[in-house]
């Protein structure tokens, strides 16, 4: 089973975390279902940018994005050649690094 690496972040993963996951599973479920609560404020459906991550390893392993997640894309905070939407980026058989950006558009934080 393929690893993902979450890079340490300070409020939603402050040690870092490694984890396995199925392939078929997208960065954002395999997050949520390890304890790591990335902000998805569309609930998964592709219409915001708050579950945005970048890609640090494994990156040519996902799928290539749709023009919807491209075009969300563009609208993310701090985007990087290899940013993804977790909720669109599908976890094939290659281990990934993951960081999660410091900042998101969102005007409200879920957690409140």
């Amino acid at each position: 089973m393929p690893k993902i690496v979450f890079l340490p972040h300070a409020e939603i993963c402050p040690e870092g975390k490694v984890v396995e996951v199925e392939n078929g599973v997208s960065i954002c479920d395999a997050a949520l279902a390890h304890g790591i609560d990335i902000e998805h404020a569309c609930e998964k459906s592709c219409a915001c940018t708050t579950c945005h991550v970048i890609v640090r390893e494994g990156f040519d392993s996902l799928g290539e994005p749709d023009e919807l997640e491209e075009d969300m894309l563009d609208k993310a905070w701090g985007l990087e050649p290899e940013s993804r939407l977790s909720c669109q980026a599908i976890v094939d058989d290659e281990d990934l690094v993951v960081e999660i950006p410091r900042y998101t558009i969102n005007q409200v934080s879920e957690k409140h």
